[in-house]
């Protein structure tokens, strides 16, 4: 029996766009998607599909021996918004997850680990411009902390227990081709539905605050190349660094009102604004570069060209 690759969390929105990716080049059957609820998604239900509760460790490994998995790219979590709602929950979900699949890498039950961390792991205390990869790290949030406190368990399992787990920091993600999933930089993907459906958006962000973005596509790019890797060219075993395009919500506003020339924004921040004041500006990310060969495909022009046409197809589609 061949060996296959399982997505954790293939419904969220990372994992269905990375599971369509590494179906499109392993084929369907090849990749096993899972959640801890059943998928309506039509291309999800491609291949083969598991439900699995990542903090169930009895559950992770059924699935693991059952389809002879030997690469896991374990995408379940609580985001930032959410979690500050149900801390516990959010580190709870987060931590045990992430436990259960190194886990099954100690135990040579799995060979390669994929897992993600965020720019939530640094703080206010972080340089906010040109942010480098080893730097002061004071996350503010049950996210962050989450995701600080997972990068040093990778980096222990992989130097105690000789564990091939790779990380990338992504920094806010954009796409169109599934709902936000309740994070601190949504304003960036509920703008182009606003946009198109009425023409006026209200950011829950201010018009000045400058985060590190990213297209969807770059970042499934990203995620499937430092996998792809030689295990000689992965150096740093904590989470890389990784940057796309720095912009603020007026940045955006103005780039989309190039296309719909009616378009109003307005500005009411909410609690997300203090965990995006928290976070760097932009990103250095040359070790992702230089180690293993990372580079970015779109520009913020590119990317609202992007957005506004997916967006105005799925609204055609429905």
């Amino acid at each position: 029996m061949p060996s296959k690759i399982l997505i954790v969390g293939a419904c969220g929105q990372i994992g269905s766009e990375l599971t369509f990716a590494l179906r499109d080049i392993h084929g369907e059957d090849a990749v096993i998607a899972s959640d801890i609820k059943s998928s309506t998604s039509p291309e999800l239900a491609s291949g083969p599909f598991e439900i699995l509760d990542a903090t169930d460790y009895d559950n992770f490994k059924t699935v693991v021996s059952k389809h002879n998995i030997d690469t896991v790219y374990m995408m379940a979590a609580m985001l930032s918004g959410t979690a500050e709602k149900f801390p516990e929950k959010g580190w709870d979900l987060n931590m045990t997850s992430l436990f259960n699949v190194l886990n099954l890498g100690k135990e040579k039950l799995v060979n390669k680990i994929f897992w993600p961390s965020s720019i939530a792991v640094f703080g206010p205390t972080t340089p906010k411009v040109d942010t480098p990869q080893q730097t002061i790290m004071e996350p503010t949030t049950v996210y962050g902390i989450s995701k600080q406190a997972g990068e040093r368990w990778c980096a222990y399992y992989y130097k105690r227990y000789g564990v091939d787990v790779r990380s990338i920091r992504y920094p806010g993600l954009i796409s169109y081709k599934t709902p936000p999933g309740g994070g601190t930089t949504d304003y960036a993907i509920e703008i182009f539905h606003e946009a198109l459906k009425s023409s006026s958006y209200t950011s829950f962000l201010s018009q000045e605050t400058t985060l590190p973005m990213m297209y969807m596509d770059d970042a499934i790019n990203a995620t499937i190349s430092i996998m792809d890797a030689p295990t000689e060219s992965i150096k740093i075993r904590s989470s890389y660094n990784l940057a796309g395009v720095s912009f603020t919500p007026e940045e955006l506003y103005a780039e989309v009102k190039k296309h719909i020339p009616d378009f109003e924004m307005n500005y009411k921040s909410d609690f997300r604004q203090d965990i995006a004041d928290s976070w760097p500006n932009c990103i250095n990310d040359s070790e992702a570069a230089s180690d293993w060969g990372w580079k970015k495909d779109f520009d913020l022009e590119m990317i609202v060209k992007e957005m506004l046409a997916g967006v105005k197809s799925l609204k055609e589609v429905n």
